[in-house]
Formats: structure tokens, sequence, C-alpha cells
């Protein structure tokens, strides 16, 4: 039974489901069991069910890891609660597809090649060889890091709220930072906290910050550095992309918000916590969703900044969201050959297909389409401030988390559209854009071509 619920069943070949309308219907059926999950009266602290639209806001927020909270997760989920959000997050962070293959393989021992592109394409992989091989370090590999995640934010945690929920709190937080998703439990005091407690401890932010990095990179990127016995030089095009943009923007990012926030919300820290919190600053955008300083105190510059980088995002086939950073260096990468008049895009000695930069182009298009859209509703219904507004609906898009603080006091109505975006975020726009209007046949013709002014 529950093998037929993950790969497809009887519903999908009498239905004909492409493999992308199956992930989508997938993640679809997280969201709606963890709602139903949710809306049981254990599920809260006061033993009250909540309303269905907070119970389908959190499902979707987790299993999409993105972080934005219609409660307080801290003092309004009871225990079963955070573990059916926990349990969310895991999934959503490896993609319904990964777990139903393991637990496919234990079971039966073989896979078709229909299950195979459905989790490729979960994972972002064209890599169909070997597939048994990428899933098992998928998953050791998702177990060791948020295992040594744990540990480490025991070492804190444990200290601040004794053994059994320090434990508790490094166990939740470890696996939330690694999957991207920005669920925390540090608000039992002062509501929407997030990490601002912990500032100045720099093992709690240097091991979230890792975490975040390490799950933002992606499943290729890790298989490609193990498989090559970590030599940079013999990386594919892939991951020595992925790993340049990210040092540069992590670099770049940390640098700026040092600048921006050095006599603002920096002003008073110790030179060493003001770098950390910049470094800090800087990764959370990447797409994770805490926060050690006031997001509703950042400069407009600092707003501007972290709405790029999380716009931006995290690398393909990984945890994170956003357009991602091969879909940025692609774009940039063209824009500077054109300029210098080359017809080929050559990187690190390889040439870039044109094909890679239609779909960069198709998905930053979207993307922004959605997010425009989402902004128009939000600021016509609710009347918040523009820059509130588009923090909001990127974070929703991109699948970060963070916010000014307006999540919980909008209507409805937005709340839908942030829903919405984080689902298309998750599972891709591109991806759900296809899931729901690709043709199954192309025309059998051609029309004629013809020129057009540009610029």
């Amino acid at each position: 039974m529950i093998i037929n619920i993950f790969m497809g069943g009887d519903f999908i070949k009498r239905k004909g489901l492409n493999h992308l309308q199956i992930i989508a219907l997938g993640y679809f059926c997280i969201v709606f069991l963890g709602t139903v999950l949710l809306l049981l009266p254990v599920s809260t602290k006061s033993g009250e069910s909540p309303t269905v639209l907070t119970a389908a806001f959190t499902a979707v927020s987790a299993s999409c890891v993105t972080g934005l909270i219609a409660e307080n997760t801290a003092t309004y989920w009871s225990l079963f609660g955070q573990i059916v959000i926990l349990s969310l997050i895991q999934l959503g962070g490896l993609g319904y597809m990964t777990i139903a293959t393991f637990f496919y393989r234990l079971i039966i021992r073989k896979k078709g090649l229909r299950e195979k592109v459905m989790m490729a394409e979960t994972i972002n992989t064209t890599r169909l060889n070997n597939f048994s091989s990428l899933v098992k370090k998928i998953i050791l590999g998702t177990l060791l890091f948020e295992t040594v995640g744990a540990a480490l934010l025991s070492i804190s945690f444990i200290r601040h709220f004794g053994v059994a929920k320090g434990i508790y709190f490094a166990v939740f937080h470890s696996i939330s930072a690694f999957c991207n998703a920005g669920f925390d439990l540090l608000g039992e005091n002062t509501p929407f906290v997030s990490l601002m407690d912990f500032s100045g401890d720099y093992i709690v932010i240097l091991t979230i910050s890792a975490l975040i990095i390490i799950g933002s990179l992606g499943f290729l990127v890790w298989d490609d550095i193990t498989l090559k016995r970590f030599t940079l030089k013999k990386l594919n095009l892939h991951s020595k992309i992925v790993i340049l943009t990210s040092v540069l923007l992590l670099g770049i990012g940390t640098v700026l918000f040092f600048i921006f926030e050095y006599n603002n919300l920096l002003k008073n820290m110790p030179f060493g916590q003001k770098l950390l919190n910049a470094f800090f600053a800087s990764v959370t955008p990447r797409t994770a969703g805490f926060n050690s300083i006031d997001m509703a105190g950042l400069s407009p510059s600092s707003v501007l900044l972290t709405v790029f980088l999380m716009f931006i995002g995290g690398s393909s086939g990984s945890t994170a969201g956003g357009v991602k950073t091969t879909s940025i260096f692609v774009i940039i990468a063209f824009a500077l050959s054109t300029i210098r008049g080359n017809n080929d895009v050559v990187v690190f000695g390889k040439t870039i297909k044109t094909e890679f930069l239609k779909k960069a182009i198709l998905i930053i298009t979207i993307n922004l389409a959605l997010i425009i859209c989402a902004t128009l509703i939000i600021c016509w219904i609710d009347n918040v401030p523009l820059s509130d507004a588009v923090l909001e609906t990127v974070s929703a898009m991109s699948t970060v988390g963070l916010t000014a603080g307006i999540t919980t006091s909008l209507s409805a109505v937005s709340k839908i559209a942030l829903m919405f975006l984080m689902f298309c975020g998750r599972v891709g726009s591109v991806s759900f854009a296809s899931a729901l209007f690709e043709k199954r046949v192309n025309p059998p013709i051609s029309f004629p071509a013809e020129s057009i002014t540009v610029g």
C-alpha cells in the first residue's frame, strides 16, 4: 500500500501522469498528511485544534523547508506537533522520492527507469547509472551531518536548557538547519526570537552556518567531491561553478552586511561578534530562515542585499530553494561572453550549452512573475510596506523563511498566496508549470522567423 502511494500505483497508470506531475502530487500528499496530523488536538499545547489555515500553512512551510510560521512553534505546538513538523522538514529536505526510493529498494531490491527518472528530477540530476549508490550517499550523508551538527549544538544547548531538552533542541535545530528550513524552538520566552539570544555563541552560529552551507551545496556536489577524493581540479563543471559562486556570495555578502550594519544592528557588539553575525546574515538567506539579528531593524541596503541573496538561494539538487547559483552564474557568463563578442561560453575549459541559458532565463522569469503577483496581492489586501511585502514573498518563493515580522498578521488570502509560492519554490517553478501545462505532442509545423528590435 505504501509503495503504491509513493510510486504511483494504479492511479498514476490510469491517469498517465508524467514524472513532474507525480513529484508535484507527491509533495501535495505530504502537505495534506501533515495538515491532517497538525489539525489533531494533540498537536497543540492548548489541546484545541488549530484552524485549517494555520495547520495547512505550517505543513506547507515545513514540507517545503521554508520556515515562515503562522504561530510560534515553541509555544503553540505540542511535542507531538513539533515532531510532525520536524518529520515534514526531513521529508521535504531530502525529497519524498528519495525516501520512497530508499524504502522501495529495501523491500523489492529493484527499480525501473520510470522511478529513476522521478528520483533524478527530484534531486536535479541526470545521472541514472549507479543510482543506488547516489541514494545511499544522500541518506547516509544526511544522517552523518545532522548527527554531528546535533552533537555540536548540544554543547551549548545542554548548558542553557538542561540535558533532555538540550539534546532535543540540538536534534531539532540540526535537522532544521541542514534541510535549510529555519524552524526553531527558541521562542519560549520571547516569541519569534530565532537565534538572536545566541548571537555571541560561536559554537551555535558556526555550527548552524556549516549545516546550512553543506545542505545548500547539493547532493550532486557531495557525490562529485567524494568520487574525486576532494581534489578540486578533478571536479566536474557543475561542482566547480557551485563552489565558486557560493564562496563569492558568502564572501561579498559578509563584507557588505558588515559595512551596512556596522553602526546599526551590529553597533554594540565586539568586533569578532560583528564579523560573526555579518557572516551569518550572509549565510542564512541561502535559504535557511534563521536570524541572529532583528530582521525588522535592518537598514534598507541590508534588506535589498538580503532579498538579492534569497532570490539566488542555494544550488541545484540541494535542500535550498531560490533560482539557484548555477542559473545566476550561467546568465552572467553568457552576458560577459556576449559583451566580449565570443560565440561560445567557456568556463574552466568547458563550453556551456545554450540550452542551460534558456532554462536559467525561464526559471528567473517565472519566479519574478510569481513574486510580483504575490507582492501586489499582499500590498493591496494587507496594506503593508512594499519592502516588507517583497521580503516576505521572495522569502516564500525561495523557501527561506526570513521575515520582517508580518507573517502572523497577514490575511487569509495573503497567506494562501505565500503557501502557493512556497509550494512552487520547493517543487520548482518550472517543474510546477510543466506539470500543469506540459504538452505531450510537439506541433508538427514550424513558423517563419522574423527580426525584431531588442534593447
